[in-house]
């Protein structure tokens, strides 16, 4: 992810479907850490995007 931030990326998102588990990563803020989410909403770098997860953890 520190690759993706040093070439400007605004928005990561490191997903493991095996602890359903999401690092969002955004720059200047510290990681967040979503347990099992339902969604994640992807806002500021893409208005009206919002990545439904539960496809990813059946």
């Amino acid at each position: 992810m520190q690759d993706y931030r040093r070439l400007g990326v605004r928005l990561g998102l490191l997903i493991n479907p095996q602890s359903q588990e999401v690092k969002v990563d955004r720059p200047g803020q510290e990681v967040t850490v979503l347990e099992s989410p339902l969604a994640i909403e992807c806002g500021v770098v893409m208005p009206g995007f919002v990545l439904e997860m539960g496809r990813i953890w059946s």
